[in-house]
């Protein structure tokens, strides 16, 4: 670990003399105060350039956790409704209680098939 720590500093002196480098080759040719201007427009161009890639990377993460949490809650109500299912269906009134619902959805499935207009349809004036 402190192997890649001792590289990590290394580096980063490594990028610092580089920048110098930059900098003193821009100043003689430029100016200083040009150069300066120019190296510090470029720094803050980078570090919104950065913050915009977290900002873009946290929402695309944040959906990806929400929709593993939907999955995550169905899959619980599904085994907690297939463990609860034995039970219901040892008497006649848990037998209904099946049922009943499950034909209150086929209803409800045949309605809205049967009252949603089609795209060609045009509603008649």
């Amino acid at each position: 670990m402190i192997v890649y720590v001792l590289a990590g500093l290394a580096g980063l002196v490594g990028i610092g003399f580089l920048v110098a480098a930059g900098y003193i080759a821009a100043a003689e040719r430029f100016g200083a105060v040009e150069t300066a201007a120019g190296f510090g427009v470029g720094f803050l161009l980078v570090a919104a350039l950065i913050i915009g890639i977290s900002g873009l990377s946290d929402r695309r993460r944040s959906r990806r956790e929400a929709d593993r949490r939907s999955f995550d809650l169905a899959s619980i109500a599904a085994a907690a409704a297939i463990s609860l299912l034995p039970s219901m269906l040892r008497g006649r009134a848990g037998i209904a209680a099946v049922v009943w619902p499950v034909l209150a959805v086929l209803a409800y499935a045949i309605y809205r098939e049967n009252t949603t207009p089609d795209k060609g349809d045009e509603p008649s004036e």
